[in-house]
């Protein structure tokens, strides 16, 4: 009895942590959630909403959710005593107000080859990260939210994604990315042990799961492959990867993640690659990353228009697509052939 009251206490926590801002009106502006989508691509909302939210937040995590998006994105990162929390990096010096509150653990450390200067996860135990607030990164974003929110565990993403997913009446995915996780585990904190451990407590543990794991790094991967039966993604930047490594990497991942402009350039005139199409002949779906909808992110083919851009990944076969607004890609999506959702 008392192991059930338990995890009732703590899923009406992370619903509270997640919708009371919201609830509260802190849910600007007007959201219709989206139909259940059938065809085209997934939308997922990197770190959240992080276009309106700071990002890697509940609260970012359940406006994307409000607004449509089949996947929410948690980076992954381990506290001192081996919990895995939301977070892009290891060093949070400028997602939340760490400084003010420890500034004497401050310090350099060298995170894959980078000297790093700041405050980092792995020094804090979870309980003194439940003391910090979320802040924005972007300076160009709006800072109303800053100090609302705390730094939600992996537990709590996935709790809240189950919550919502009932509510509304199909699965919200979770695409989780080791970050560092070489690094991690050299400091011995690996994260893959806990990552799966969590998944497999809540049955996601299996290949129809709403879930995608990714990362950076093809040797997290590989040592994974064999130990989930869940989609595996390859992060990729920089040039188009030949036909021979796009078969080396459906050897032990289902899809790769690539940055848009490894589709097609910035420049006016640019052409698209043929990466999509390799990809997709190799076996391998292809997931662009990060669509945002300021001006300084934008190609000036678009024109200032961010539904512009989803139009042309959309158009040239992407399927899946990451945004910090997941509402713009839902609405590009929804001006285009179709909409994608996980079934």
């Amino acid at each position: 009895m008392r192991t059930t009251i338990e995890r009732t206490t703590q899923g009406v926590r992370v619903l509270f942590l997640a919708l009371g801002p919201l609830l509260l009106g802190a849910c600007q502006p007007t959201v219709r959630p989206a139909p259940s989508p059938r065809v085209g691509p997934i939308v997922i909302a990197h770190r959240g909403a992080s276009g309106h939210r700071p990002e890697h937040t509940l609260a970012a995590y359940a406006l994307a959710v409000t607004m449509g998006a089949d996947f929410i994105e948690p980076d992954l990162v381990s506290t001192r005593d081996g919990v895995l929390i939301a977070r892009h990096e290891n060093e949070i010096g400028g997602t939340t107000d760490v400084a003010s509150r420890f500034p004497e653990r401050r310090t350099r450390k060298v995170i894959d080859g980078d000297t790093v200067d700041g405050w980092f996860t792995e020094d804090f135990t979870l309980a003194e990260i439940q003391t910090l607030r979320a802040r924005e990164r972007l300076p160009f974003r709006s800072h109303a939210y800053d100090g609302q929110f705390t730094i939600p565990t992996f537990d709590e993403v996935l709790a809240l994604a189950d919550s919502m997913g009932r509510a509304r009446g199909r699965p919200v995915g979770v695409y989780p990315e080791t970050k560092h996780p070489t690094y991690h585990r050299a400091i011995g904190l690996p994260l893959e042990d806990k990552l799966l451990a969590s998944l497999r407590a809540r049955g996601l543990d299996r290949a129809d799961a709403p879930v995608f794991i990714q990362s950076f790094e093809d040797g997290n991967l590989r040592a994974l492959r064999p130990r989930t039966r869940v989609p595996l993604v390859f992060l990729m930047s920089g040039s188009a990867p030949g036909t021979d490594r796009l078969r080396d990497i459906a050897t032990f991942a289902d899809a790769i993640g690539v940055n848009q402009r490894m589709i097609v350039g910035a420049d006016s005139s640019a052409v698209p690659t043929t990466i999509i199409r390799d990809a997709h002949a190799a076996g391998l779906r292809v997931h662009v990353w990060t669509l945002r909808s300021e001006p300084q992110f934008l190609a000036k083919r678009y024109r200032g228009d961010p539904l512009a851009e989803v139009r042309e990944m959309v158009r040239l076969g992407v399927d899946g697509i990451f945004g910090d607004f997941p509402d713009v890609v839902v609405a590009g999506l929804l001006g285009s052939e179709g909409r994608g959702g996980f079934e």
